[in-house]
């Protein structure tokens, strides 16, 4: 699983290979106003539409609770109604996302030109709940790409990995002049990375529930690095140590609702393992444990959701087909949850009741009940689910129109791909 492929990683060169940068010492760059790399404000590149609502009476998007699932195995999506979990239809789209923008975004995305940000090619895309069509994308120069949205819905901050190594912040206030664009970039590439990676390779980013402080996992760096969010620099970096003298590889990362816990997985050894971190100080993380298999951790956790009431982590442990509940109190495993499959990611709904789990290889979301903390239901969804994200709005029905030059563009390979289409993660070569 470690091997590139032009199938997995269309933006890799032939030999699997990116080309190299020049490390140097640490230090760090910030850069305000818009970046050199392409940034685009665009109306309905995804369709026909350019504007939210649908003409000459077409259905329009209502003011209801929507699931997003991106299913990679045929760039659709599926629409999940949280309120009696049950299918609404599942749709071409013309591109597919891994991990989508969905901490804080259920509950920022109320209305139909409000922006679902998606990691699509070699950069981020912002697509209009409404109608599924694109406003904003920008591209960073790397194929691995995380974002996440500030409480505020003012920022989206960027990890994007090799060759690019940058944080970035972009405009996502739908209502700004400088929507999509550029105004902050940390160049992260002096610092150099573990062996011959040329840099530490932002592996994945979230963001502390006051909005002031963003956390990063440095996968080649062995650190957690904060972020000032409106400073746009880098705060505080805090080295991982290693277990039996392995290195740690921090990978990805969820911060508790209350402030006070931040969830880590790590890509180290062979099962890998979950640390659970204090941020009641939010620019200076501390870490508690670190829990392992030998502690009842599923094996290969990759990411991670926090309960409502933050007392309880769900971290992804595909390598054993479960989901990890964590109790963020005791500092201990309390159960796994049987999914029948891998699955890699997840979102709440946006009453942060239920945790939906798209599983991969069932082409399946699992539905968890936060109070019960037991997988309550299962629904038939596309192929190869992977990301998934939430919002308030649902798109307006697919037409018969928009839908077959959808679907012609999936069948003649006219769509954008993600990073992660297949069983990968944050860990896989580019």
């Amino acid at each position: 699983m470690t091997d590139a492929s032009p199938d997995l990683y269309p933006n890799a060169d032939s030999d699997g290979r990116t080309e190299s940068t020049p490390r140097g010492l640490s230090r760090r760059r910030l850069l305000t106003g818009s970046a050199a790399m392409g940034v685009a404000v665009t109306a309905g590149c995804l369709g026909s539409e350019a504007e939210d609502q649908n003409e000459d009476g077409d259905p329009e998007p209502t003011d209801e609770p929507t699931v997003f699932v991106f299913n990679t195995g045929d760039r659709t999506v599926t629409l999940v109604d949280p309120d009696v979990d049950e299918v609404v239809e599942t749709r071409s789209l013309g591109l597919t996302a891994s991990f989508p923008s969905n901490q804080f975004s259920p509950r920022l995305i109320e209305s139909p030109g409000d922006s679902l940000w998606l990691n699509v090619g070699e950069g981020v895309r912002a697509v209009r709940a409404g109608s599924l069509t694109e406003r904003a994308r920008f591209d960073t120069g790397s194929g691995a790409n995380w974002q996440e949205r500030t409480p505020d819905g003012a920022y989206l901050v960027v990890s994007a990995r090799e060759p690019t190594h940058t944080q970035f912040r972009i405009d996502a206030d739908p209502d700004s002049e400088t929507f999509g664009g550029v105004t902050g970039e940390i160049d992260r590439t002096p610092e150099g990375g573990r062996g011959d990676n040329d840099g530490p390779g932002p592996c994945d980013v979230t963001v502390h529930p006051d909005g002031e402080y963003a956390y990063v996992p440095d996968l080649f760096g062995d650190t957690l690095t904060v972020i000032d969010v409106e400073a746009f620099e880098i705060e505080t970096q805090v080295g991982v140590e290693p277990v039996d003298g392995v290195p740690p590889e921090p990978w990805m990362g969820t911060a508790a609702w209350d402030g006070d816990r931040l969830l880590v997985e790590h890509n180290d050894g062979d099962a890998g393992s979950e640390s659970i971190w204090d941020v009641s100080d939010p620019a200076e993380p501390v870490e508690r444990v670190r829990l392992t298999p030998d502690d009842g951790l599923g094996e290969g956790p990759l990411t991670s959701e926090v309960g409502p009431d933050s007392e309880f982590g769900y971290v992804f442990t595909p390598g054993t087909n479960d989901v990890s509940v964590v109790d963020l109190v005791a500092e201990a495993v309390e159960t796994r949850l049987d999914l029948g499959g891998e699955a890699f990611t997840g979102t709440w709904g946006p009453e942060r009741e239920r945790l939906y789990v798209p599983v991969q290889t069932a082409d399946e979301v699992a539905v968890v009940d936060s109070a019960a903390r037991e997988v309550v239901e299962t629904l038939d969804v596309g192929p190869e689910p992977y990301g998934v994200t939430a919002a308030t709005v649902r798109p307006a029905p697919s037409t018969g129109a928009n839908e077959s030059l959808s679907r012609l563009a999936a069948l003649t390979g006219d769509y954008e791909t993600t990073y992660c289409i297949g069983r990968c993660g944050c860990g896989h070569e580019m």
